[in-house]
This record gives structure tokens, C-alpha cells and sequence, in this order.
């Protein structure tokens, strides 16, 4: 029993604690993140920060193929930046699987020049607490009398 190789690559994308992995395969130009369409992701002022990748690099590289992301963890403004990573590394490691390596250079390149973090994680993540302070750097005030 020989099943049907299906076109798919999964990548992943992380903003602090937040992860979102983005399933892609051959399709019609579905992106759905959680099940939820991309364009009825809320707050509607992050939702541009989502479909970044798609108008950079144009819908048309978007129109064969079908993305499903799964976010868990953070808040929502990282859930946001690591589904946007996500989707934008789903596509560039797409093209270079299942299209050609000069599609996905030129691809990677547009991204790149755009926002590095579309490709490549922001390394910072909080700092713990230490004892004498009401955080990680703040001192509590001293007092002599």
C-alpha cells in the first residue's frame, strides 16, 4: 500500500515563549492559522504584521499552495511575530524543496531585505528576578536613617 506522496514542508516560528509551526503543502492559497482564516485574525492592527510575508513577496508565490499554522504559548503580539516567521520560512523552505534553489534565493532575499526577523529568531528572552530588587536590574531604594 503505496500512499500518495504529498508536496508538504513544516517549519517553525518563535517570538519568546511563543511558538507556531506552519505546516505547507500543494493547495489553492489557503492560509488558516488555529483554523481561523488569516484575514479574520483579531486585533485587526496586528493582523497586517501577519500577512507581511504574503505582500512582500507577492500573493502570486502564495496561490499554489496551502498553509496551516499551530500557535501555542505567549502572548498575543509574540503568537503574531512567530506565526508571521513561520509562514515566511514555510514558504522559502517550500520553494527550495519542491521548486528551484534560484526561486528560493530571490524569495529569501526580498524577506531578508524587508525585516530580518521573518527568517531568523529574536534571541532575547525576559531575565529572572534576582533576591534585593523588585526585578531582574532594580535595586530596592536604600535608606540611611
Amino acid at each position: 500500500m503505496e500512499a500518495t506522496k504529498v508536496e508538504s514542508v513544516q517549519t517553525f516560528g518563535r517570538k519568546k515563549t511563543s511558538t507556531a509551526v506552519a505546516h505547507c503543502k500543494k493547495g489553492t492559497g489557503m492560509i488558516k492559522v488555529n483554523g481561523i482564516p488569516l484575514s479574520l485574525i483579531q486585533p485587526e492592527i496586528l493582523r497586517l504584521k501577519t500577512l507581511e510575508p504574503i505582500l512582500v513577496v507577492g500573493s502570486d508565490k502564495f496561490a499554489n499552495v496551502d498553509i496551516r499554522v499551530r500557535v501555542r504559548g505567549g502572548g498575543t503580539t509574540s503568537q503574531i511575530y512567530a506565526i508571521r516567521q513561520a509562514i515566511a520560512k514555510a514558504i522559502v523552505a517550500y520553494y527550495q524543496k519542491y521548486v528551484d534553489e534560484a526561486s528560493k534565493r530571490a524569495l529569501k532575499e526580498q524577506l531578508v531585505a524587508y525585516d530580518r526577523t521573518l527568517l531568523v529568531a529574536d534571541p532575547r528572552r525576559c531575565e529572572p528576578k534576582k533576591f534585593g530588587g523588585p526585578g531582574a536590574r532594580a535595586r530596592y531604594q536604600k535608606s540611611y536613617r
